[in-house]
C-alpha cells in the first residue's frame, strides 16, 4: 500500500550497491533474493531511506515520540502499532505457518510474528523488506522472499494455516496478468492452505461511507473515484460486498464470513461482524483523513445510525476483513490500546460451546496485572452494591488463561435509553432514568471502593434489572457519587452535539454542584486521562497535527453562493412609473477581479433612468467609466444621483446596505438602442467605517 502516487518508481541498483545492499540476515531474519530482479520496482523515495534509518537506530518504544514528533504520515502509517490490531485478534497460535503477501515495511509482520510459529513474507520491494527485517531483528521465525510474487509463489510451501493480504488483494492486476486477475489471484492463493486454514484478505470497500461522505479514494486520490467506477485508472480496484463475494463464487469459495473494521482497515479500533453489528450511536470516529485533506458533505455518525437502522451496514462500512475457511468463533473486537502499556487491553465478544461471553485480554505483558485487577474489582463492588438493585456483571478467571471472562448480557444501555428520552424531548423520562441512577450509583458511597468509570454505556437495562458491565476503572478509595455522576454527564455530553439540549445547569443543581466544584471534577477528569493515556497523543491529535484539512461541503456552499450573490449587481430600468422590483434584473459575472466591475448595459429608448445597486453592504465605489453609447456621462446631480455621500467626483460613500446609483439619462444623447457602460472599484465597509468616512466627508464640505 503506498501513501501517494501508487505508480511504479523503480530504484536501479548497481552491481557492487547491489552486493552491498542485499543482507541475507539481519538480526535474526532471514531474506532471500533468488527472484529479486536487482531493481525496486516501486518506491516512495526519501521517506523510505528514513523509515530505514528509524527502525535501524530507534527501540520500537521511542516510535510513539517518533510518530508524534515526525507529524508525517508515512511514519504513523508504517510504524504505529495499532496497524496490527486488523489481524492481533485472529486464532491464530504458536504452531501455526503464516503467508505474509506484500507485507512492506512490516507493520502487520510484526504482529504476526508474535502470534504464529512462523511467518513467511513475501515483498517486491528490497528496500521495504529491509525495514521489516530490521523493526522485527529479534524475531526468529520470519523469513522474507524478494521479488515478484508470481516468480516467488511455485516455491512457496502449500500448508499454510493462514495466508494474509492486508491491503493487497485490491492489486491483483498488479500481480496477476491475466484477464480475469482478481479471480485468479485467489486461486493461487488458495492452493498454498491446508484443507482447515484460513485466507485472510482486508480491504477498502468501494462503497465506504467515508468515500461518499467526501474522503478520497485511498489509491489514487481523487474524490469519488471508486464510486464511479475508476474511470481514471490506476493499478489498485475496490470492492463492495457483492462485487467480492462475485469472486469468491467464481472461485469455488462457499465458506467465507465478512467482518467490518472500524473506521476502517489501517487504523481499526473495533472490528464488527454479521452477529454482532454496530448499535445506533456507536460509530463516532469518522474523520479518517490522515493523509490527505478531505471534504465533509454530511455527518457519518448521523448517516451511519440510519444505515444501520434501515439493515445496510454491510453495504457501507468503509473497509472488509474477508475470513475464507472455517468462521472464527469471535464476532467482535474492541481495541483499547492507544493507552499506557499497562492498561492496553482488547474486548473481545465470542461465541463458546456453552453461550457467548466477553473476554478481557491484555495487549502487553505489563497489562496482564489491571486485567487480573478485574476480579477484584467485581468482588468488591459486588459488597458494596448488594442489596441496592445495581447488579454487577460477574469476573471469572479462567484457569490456564491470562483473560479476564464475564457472561454476555442482554438489554439496552442507559445512554440509549437516555438518548431516545432526549429524541422525543421527553425530559420528564431522561430525568426520571438520572435520578435512579443517581440513587443507585449512591448506594454504599461511605465504602472506600468507587467505580470512577460508572457512565451511561457501562450499565445495562433489562427490563427492572440494572446491571454494570464495565468496570475497569474500579478504585480502592471514597470518591463522592456526586462526582462519579458529573463524570457521566460530563462525558455523555462530550460525545454527541444532539445532547447539547440537555440543561446542565438543571443537572448541576440536582447534584448541588458549584461551578468551582464542577471545574474541579473536570481538572481531575483530564488528569485521569492523561494516566490512562501515558500522556500520548490520541488519533485525533496526530491527525490534526500531520497539518490535513476536513472542509464543510455545506460552508464551501455558502460561502460560494454569497460569492455569488456578492458579486453580481442589480440594475432597476425606470419607464416612467418609478424604480420596481419587476422592471429590475441581476447581472452576474460582472467581477473582472477583485473589487473591479465592469458591465455592459442594455438600454432600449423607453427607460428614463437607470438604478445600478453595486451591493447589499455599506462600500465605498470609485466609478472610472461611465458612459452611454461610448459618449461620457458627466458627474454632475443631473445627471448622478446616490444615496449617500460624494467624496469627489465619480467616489462615494455608502453607509447603508442597499446603497444605489441612480443614473438620469434626461439631456442625454439617446438612440432606439443604447448600451450603458460602467466601470468601478469597489471596497466593502464595516457599518462603523462606513458612518465614520460619512461624518468626515460631512465635516469637510
Amino acid at each position: 500500500m503506498s501513501w501517494g502516487d501508487d505508480r511504479p518508481k523503480p530504484i536501479h541498483l548497481r552491481e557492487e550497491e547491489l552486493t552491498k545492499r542485499l543482507p541475507e540476515q539481519i538480526g535474526r531474519v532471514s531474506l532471500y533474493y533468488k527472484h529479486y530482479a536487482g531493481e525496486d520496482l516501486y518506491s516512495d523515495g526519501k521517506i523510505e531511506d528514513e523509515l530505514l534509518s528509524i527502525v535501524k537506530n530507534a527501540s520500537k518504544v521511542e516510535y510513539a515520540s517518533i510518530i508524534e514528533e515526525s507529524k508525517s504520515w508515512p511514519i504513523l502509517y508504517h510504524l504505529s502499532p495499532l496497524r496490527g490490531n486488523i489481524v492481533d485478534w485472529l486464532p491464530i497460535g504458536p504452531g501455526d505457518k503464516v503467508l505474509e503477501i506484500g507485507a512492506g515495511c512490516g507493520a502487520i509482520t510484526e504482529k504476526l510474528s508474535q502470534k504464529a510459529g512462523k511467518v513467511t513474507c513475501v515483498d517486491l520491494s528490497a528496500k521495504r523488506s529491509h525495514i521489516n527485517a530490521y523493526r522485527n531483528q529479534d524475531r526468529d521465525n520470519i523469513e522474507i522472499h524478494v521479488g515478484n510474487f508470481s516468480d516467488i509463489e511455485p516455491e512457496l510451501d502449500r500448508d499454510y494455516d493462514f495466508a494474509c493480504m492486508i491491503g493487497v488483494f485490491e492489486y491483483g492486476q498488479s500481480y496477476i496478468n491475466t484477464k480475469t486477475p482478481y479471480e485468479d489471484f485467489l486461486k493461487i492463493m488458495l492452493r498454498h492452505v491446508k484443507n482447515n486454514g484460513r485466507i485472510v484478505i482486508a480491504i477498502e470497500n468501494k462503497f465506504g461511507l467515508k468515500y461518499w461522505a467526501g474522503c478520497k479514494e485511498d489509491h489514487v486520490g481523487t474524490y469519488f473515484s471508486g464510486l464511479e467506477g475508476y474511470p481514471e485508472g490506476g493499478s489498485a480496484r475496490t470492492f463492495t460486498r457483492a462485487g467480492l463475494e462475485k469472486i469468491l463464487k467464481a472461485c469455488g469459495v462457499s465458506n467465507y464470513s465478512f467482518y467490518y473494521p472500524y473506521p476502517d482497515y489501517k487504523f481499526p479500533t473495533a472490528i464488527y461482524s454479521d452477529r454482532r453489528l454496530p448499535g445506533t450511536g456507536e460509530l463516532t470516529d469518522n474523520l479518517r483523513n490522515f493523509d490527505r485533506d478531505r471534504m465533509l458533505l454530511f455527518n457519518e455518525k448521523y448517516v451511519f445510525d440510519s444505515v444501520l437502522q434501515d439493515k445496510l451496514f454491510d453495504v457501507f462500512s468503509n473497509s472488509y476483513l474477508v475470513v475464507i475457511g472455517k468462521e472464527p468463533d469471535t464476532c467482535y473486537v474492541k481495541y483499547s490500546n492507544d493507552r499506557a502499556p499497562e492498561f492496553t487491553l482488547r474486548t473481545d465478544i465470542v461465541d463458546t460451546e456453552n453461550g457467548r461471553v466477553v473476554r478481557k485480554i491484555p495487549c502487553a505483558e505489563t497489562a496482564r496485572g489491571h486485567v487480573r485487577g478485574m476480579k477484584r474489582s467485581y468482588e468488591l463492588l459486588k459488597e458494596r452494591y448488594e442489596g441496592s438493585g445495581l447488579a454487577i456483571n460477574e469476573c471469572l478467571l479462567p484457569e490456564g488463561k491470562d483473560y479476564a471472562e464475564f457472561p454476555y448480557e442482554k438489554g439496552v444501555l442507559l445512554e440509549e435509553l437516555l438518548d431516545e428520552c432526549l429524541a422525543k424531548d421527553d425530559m420528564e423520562g431522561f430525568h426520571r432514568l438520572f435520578d435512579k441512577y443517581y440513587e443507585l450509583i449512591s448506594y454504599g458511597e461511605e465504602k472506600a471502593v468507587t467505580d470512577y468509570d460508572l457512565v451511561f454505556g457501562n450499565i445495562l437495562v433489562d427490563g427492572e434489572q440494572w446491571k454494570v458491565i464495565d468496570y475497569e476503572w474500579t478504585m480502592g478509595k471514597h470518591i463522592p457519587a456526586k462526582e462519579v455522576a458529573f463524570r457521566a454527564i460530563y462525558c455523555y455530553v462530550l460525545e454527541e452535539e444532539k445532547r447539547n439540549k440537555l440543561n446542565l445547569d438543571l443537572i448541576l443543581d440536582k447534584l448541588d454542584i458549584t461551578e468551582k466544584a464542577a471545574e474541579e471534577y473536570r481538572e481531575r477528569e483530564r488528569k485521569f486521562q492523561k494516566k490512562v493515556t501515558g500522556r500520548r497523543k490520541s488519533m485525533g491529535e496526530i491527525r490534526a497535527g500531520l497539518g490535513t484539512y476536513s472542509v464543510d461541503a455545506k460552508l464551501l456552499m455558502e460561502n460560494h453562493l454569497k460569492k455569488i450573490l456578492d458579486e453580481r449587481i442589480q440594475v432597476y430600468f425606470d419607464y416612467g412609473n418609478g424604480f420596481r422590483e419587476e422592471d429590475s434584473v441581476y447581472m452576474p459575472d460582472v467581477y473582472t477581479k477583485e473589487g473591479k466591475i465592469f458591465a455592459k448595459i442594455p438600454v432600449d429608448g423607453n427607460v428614463a433612468a437607470l438604478r445600478i445597486d453595486p451591493a447589499d453592504r455599506p462600500c465605498m465605489v470609485r466609478i472610472t467609466e461611465l458612459s452611454l453609447s461610448r459618449e461620457p456621462v458627466p458627474f454632475q446631480k443631473k445627471n448622478v444621483e446616490v444615496n449617500g455621500k460624494t467624496i469627489k467626483s465619480g467616489c462615494y460613500v455608502f453607509d447603508t446596505s442597499d446603497p444605489n446609483i441612480h443614473i438620469k439619462l434626461a439631456g442625454l444623447s439617446r438612440t432606439v438602442e443604447d448600451t450603458l457602460t460602467i466601470e468601478m472599484e469597489i471596497s466593502t465597509l464595516t457599518a462603523e467605517m462606513a458612518r465614520a468616512m460619512m461624518g468626515a466627508v460631512k465635516k469637510l464640505f
